[in-house]
């Protein structure tokens, strides 16, 4: 199974266990994240794709990592 989803102005497709590096959300290191903007789900029961989003589908993701990049002098 997995789901398309979209955060940061972007599209990722996700499954369960899957890590993921994506823009800056809020949350500290071990928090869950629900990801609302769901665009497209497909399983063992078929394909559902929203119009443009599903309406009452949800993905759970947990925070492992807060990151920046390191510092540029110009």
């Amino acid at each position: 199974m997995f789901a398309v989803i979209k955060t940061g102005g972007k599209q990722h497709k996700v499954s369960a266990g899957d890590v993921l590096a994506i823009e800056k959300i809020s949350g500290d290191k071990g928090d869950s994240v629900v990801f609302e903007e769901v665009l497209m789900v497909a399983g063992d029961d078929g394909i559902r794709v929203g119009t443009p989003l599903l309406e009452g589908a949800r993905v759970v993701a947990e925070v492992i990592a807060q990151a920046k990049a390191a510092k540029i002098v110009v």
